[in-house]
């Protein structure tokens, strides 16, 4: 898109929650799907996607409790998309820690394929130290941040999720000072007026902005409650959303440098060093991402 200024703006931005999909996730047109995220990005002007693959999406075991199969396959064919794409896109590792060991391993299998961090999403509440802890101490050998998937302020189980809400990140991070944990959309299921209290007084806890919510004052109340460097902008399903509080976020009179942290200086600073080496430097160049990628032929 050459001569086209991108929707998001020109400034660095990073997403710090993507998904994609492969050939054996729940849909057909997976392939499009794919095509799509990475069109919707060039457009908006992301330079960065750090993005999941939940198992099979829910074809072959269930998305929040995916099998150690399914997990290792989703993880392979993300890994082998990042590598495709000169720094466009880093793997998170997402595993179901109701199989500790086998967790353990998959996030080695991904720390040596350049994976830059752990993604949790709602098979086991986090609150659970004895399988839990462990993850936290290899993602803390490794350099890694945690994504971890939330249902705000939900303290029941739901049917096939045994979810997590802010006061369960809170009291799981305070054990691991030294690693970073991202709590995952407060724009997404349920109550982030709940969450910001909840996470305020631990500061290796930040939060990111995706999810379908895009209530006025939302992001006026996490950057009042957290300060803006512990607000990561993200997308995770919805690029359209994730485009609309981009825009509010430069419409409610944040500092130039404030909104940097959200855009992409918060990101570089909780990943690995090096992890966006190239990237927020170099801006999009109206190439053929896709094509490029070769995601035609991830299976």
């Amino acid at each position: 898109m050459d001569g086209v200024a991108p929707l998001g703006g020109t400034e660095p931005l990073i997403d710090v929650h993507a998904h994609f999909h492969s050939a054996r996730s729940s849909r057909p047109d997976w392939q499009r799907l794919n095509r799509a995220r990475l069109d919707a990005g060039d457009r908006i002007g992301i330079r960065v996607h750090v993005a999941s693959i939940l198992g099979t999406w829910g074809q072959s075991s269930p998305t929040y409790f995916a099998s150690p199969e399914d997990c290792s396959h989703a993880n392979h064919v993300m890994c082998e998309i990042a590598e495709r794409s000169g720094g466009r896109i880093k793997a998170w590792v997402a595993v179901n820690p109701n199989f500790p060991d086998y967790a353990l391993d998959e996030m080695a299998r991904g720390a040596a394929r350049g994976a830059v961090g752990l993604k949790l999403a709602a098979g086991r509440r986090c609150t659970d130290f004895a399988t839990h802890d462990a993850l936290a101490e290899r993602c803390a050998a490794y350099g890694w941040p945690v994504l971890q998937h939330v249902w705000q302020h939900r303290p029941h189980r739901t049917t096939m999720q045994d979810a997590s809400n802010g006061s369960d990140v809170a009291e799981w991070a305070a054990r691991h000072s030294s690693v970073t944990f991202v709590l995952a959309h407060i724009g997404g299921g349920g109550d982030y007026a709940h969450t910001f209290p909840a996470v305020r007084d631990v500061p290796n806890v930040v939060v990111d902005t995706s999810g379908s919510g895009i209530d006025r004052g939302m992001l006026d109340a996490a950057i009042e409650s957290l300060g803006s460097a512990r607000v990561l902008w993200a997308a995770d399903l919805t690029l359209c959303t994730g485009l609309t509080k981009l825009w509010a976020l430069e419409q409610i009179g944040l500092p130039a440098g404030a909104l940097a942290d959200i855009r992409w200086r918060n990101a570089v600073r909780i990943f690995p060093p090096g992890t966006f080496d190239g990237a927020v430097e170099t801006p999009i160049a109206g190439v053929d991402t896709a094509a490029r990628l070769g995601l035609e032929g991830s299976t």
